[in-house]
C-alpha cells in the first residue's frame, strides 16, 4: 500500500477517534439540554463540557474550581471549593486504544507500519491541541501539557503496540524482521517471543476477566443496595439516564478494581479505607449507584478468589509451554526457554496490572475522596507472585507423553522396523515408494536407544508370506532377494543392459 495512503488512514483514525469520544459525551447532555433545561441555556455552553469530559477520558486531570453561589446554596465548606478530578471513565480510553491499535496493525500489514503510527501520533496532538484551546471553562481547568501529551499517548502507544504486533506477524523488511531472524538464530530459542507474548497477554486478559466476573458477581447479589441508591438520589427520567451513562462509563474502572480485588490488595474508596478479600472498611461512602457493589463485610471465603489469578497464570504457562512445543523446544525439554517465557509471563503481567490500576485510580473530590482506585506497587507485587505459582506449575510441571522411557524405545523400534517393510514393499511390488511417516520427536529422539527388531530378507517381499510361487525376475538374483538393497530396490544400475 502507498505511504501517501497509509498515512492519510492514520489520521482519519486518530480523526474518528477523537470526534466519537466527544461526540459520545456530547450526545447525552444535549439530551438533558434538551429535556431537562427545555433548550433555555446556551447550547455552546456544554461544548467544553464535553471537551472536558473526553479529555478525562484520555487520563487528563481536571482541576475544578466551585463558584462562591454554588458553595453558598449547597452548604459546602470553602476549604472544599477547589479540588483534583482524576479519576479517568476508561470506557473512553478504552475506545480510543482499541482504535489506535486497529489503526496501527493495519499501516503494519500495509508495510509501513511506521508511517502509520507517526501520523496518528501527529493527528491526535494536533486534535487535542484545537479541543484544548476551544474549550475554555472557568470550572474546570487543565495544564495544557497534559491536554496534549496525553490524549496523544492514549492513542500513540495502542498503536504501536499493535504495529509491533501485526508486523512480527506478517513482516515489516525492516527493524521487525531483523529482530525476529536474530531471535531464531538459535532454534532453542526461535519460539520464546511468541510464547512469552501469548503468556502475557493472557494474563493481562484473565487479570481483566477475573475483575469483570467479579464486579458482575457483586452486582447480582448486591443488586438491591444498586437499586437503593438509584432511587434514593431522586433524578426525573433524563437525570437517571445521564446518571446510568456516566456509571456504564465507569465500567471499565470498576472492572480494574475488581481485578485488584481479586488479586489480594483490594482498592481504596478514600483515605485510610480499604476493600480487599481480607478486610472492608469504607466508612461513609457517595450516594453513586454503582458503589453499592461494594462488599460491607468480607468473609473468609473471599481469599479463596485468590486462586483465579493463579489459574490464570497456569493457563498463560500451559499456552507459553505449547507454542514451544510446536516450535521444537521441548525436543531436549530445555530449561532455558522455559524460564524465559516464565519470567516474561510474571513481569510483564505485573506490569500490566499495574498499569491498569494506576489508571484505575485518583482524585473524586476533596479531602479524603483524594484516594480513590487500587494502589500499583501492592496489585504488581501481588499479580507477579500468582502468576508465578501457576506459570511455573504449567511450564516445568511434569508432561506425559507416551508412557515412559522403555515404552518409547519399544515403540520406536517396533515403529521403525514396521515402517521399513511398508515402505521396502511398496518399492518391491513396483509402486512409488511412500514417504516415510513423520514420527513425533519423542520417538524419533529416542529411536537409537530402543532394541530394534531384526528382519530377514524375505520380510522385504510382501507375497513371501501367503507361500505363493517366486515372481518372475527372482531367478536374476538367485531365488533369493539378497540382491536388494534396504529400501527394495535392485542393485544394478537402472540403465545397464540385460546380458544375453
Amino acid at each position: 500500500m502507498n505511504r501517501l495512503l497509509v498515512s492519510l488512514l492514520a489520521a482519519v483514525d486518530a480523526l474518528v477517534a477523537a470526534a466519537v469520544g466527544v461526540a459520545a459525551a456530547l450526545a447525552p447532555l444535549t439530551v438533558l439540554w434538551v429535556f431537562g433545561l427545555g433548550g433555555g441555556a446556551d447550547w455552546a455552553s456544554l461544548w467544553p463540557t464535553s471537551v472536558r469530559l473526553w479529555q478525562l477520558g484520555q487520563l487528563v486531570p481536571l482541576r475544578i474550581t466551585l463558584p462562591p453561589e454554588y458553595l453558598n446554596a449547597v452548604g459546602i465548606p470553602a476549604d472544599a471549593a477547589t479540588f483534583w478530578l482524576s479519576l479517568a471513565p476508561l470506557a473512553f480510553t478504552v475506545f480510543t486504544a482499541v482504535f489506535a491499535a486497529r489503526s496501527g496493525a493495519r499501516a503494519a500489514r500495509a508495510g509501513a507500519w511506521v508511517v502509520g503510527v507517526v501520523t496518528g501520533a501527529v493527528v491526535m496532538a494536533v486534535i487535542a491541541w484545537l479541543l484544548w484551546r476551544s474549550s475554555g471553562n472557568p470550572v474546570a481547568a487543565v495544564y495544557g501539557w497534559q491536554a496534549l501529551l496525553l490524549p496523544t499517548a492514549v492513542f500513540a502507544v495502542p498503536a504501536l503496540a499493535g504495529a509491533l504486533v501485526g508486523a512480527w506477524r506478517n513482516g515489516d523488511d525492516g527493524l521487525v524482521d531483523a529482530v525476529r531472524l536474530r531471535a531464531e538464530r538459535d532454534p532453542r530459542w526461535a519460539g520464546v517471543p511468541e510464547a512469552a507474548a501469548r503468556g502475557i497477554g493472557i494474563a493481562v486478559g484473565g487479570f481483566v476477566g477475573a475483575g469483570a466476573l467479579i464486579v458482575a458477581v457483586a452486582t447480582v447479589l448486591r443488586g438491591g443496595q444498586v437499586i437503593a441508591l438509584f432511587e434514593a438520589s431522586h433524578v426525573d427520567v433524563a437525570g437517571g439516564a445521564l446518571l446510568a451513562l456516566a456509571q456504564l462509563a465507569y465500567l471499565p474502572t470498576l472492572i480494574v478494581w475488581g481485578g485488584a480485588f481479586v488479586a489480594g490488595p483490594g482498592f481504596a474508596l478514600g483515605t485510610g479505607t480499604a476493600v480487599s478479600p481480607a478486610g472492608t472498611n469504607v466508612g461513609v461512602l457517595p450516594g453513586v449507584p454503582a458503589l453499592g457493589i461494594v462488599p460491607e463485610t468480607a468473609t473468609p471465603w473471599m481469599l479463596v478468589s485468590v486462586l483465579l489469578i493463579v489459574a490464570v497464570g497456569f493457563v498463560a504457562g500451559a499456552a507459553a509451554r505449547g507454542r514451544l512445543h510446536r516450535a521444537g523446544q521441548v525436543v531436549d525439554e530445555s530449561a532455558g526457554p522455559r524460564l524465559a517465557a516464565g519470567a516474561a509471563i510474571v513481569v510483564g503481567g505485573a506490569a500490566g496490572a499495574a498499569l491498569l490500576a494506576a489508571v484505575a485510580s485518583g482524585s473524586i473530590g476533596p479531602g479524603r475522596l483524594a484516594e480513590v482506585g487500587p494502589a500499583p506497587g501492592p496489585v504488581a507485587l501481588a499479580v507477579g507472585l500468582e502468576l508465578l505459582v501457576g506459570a511455573a506449575i504449567a511450564l516445568f510441571g511434569p508432561t506425559r507423553t507416551a508412557g515412559d522411557g522403555r515404552d518409547h524405545a519399544s515403540y520406536s523400534g517396533h515403529t521403525g522396523a514396521t515402517m521399513g517393510r511398508a515402505t521396502a514393499a511398496d518399492a518391491g511390488n513396483g509402486r512409488s515408494a511412500r514417504p516415510a511417516a513423520v514420527l513425533p520427536h519423542w520417538v524419533s529422539d529416542v529411536s537409537g536407544e530402543g532394541d530394534t527388531e531384526q528382519f530377514a530378507p524375505s520380510d522385504l517381499d510382501p507375497l513371501a508370506s501367503l507361500g505363493g510361487p517366486e515372481r518372475p525376475g527372482d531367478e536374476r538374483a538367485g531365488g533369493t532377494d539378497d540382491a536388494r538393497g534396504d529400501a527394495g530396490a535392485p542393485d544394478a544400475d537402472e540403465g545397464e543392459q540385460p546380458r544375453d
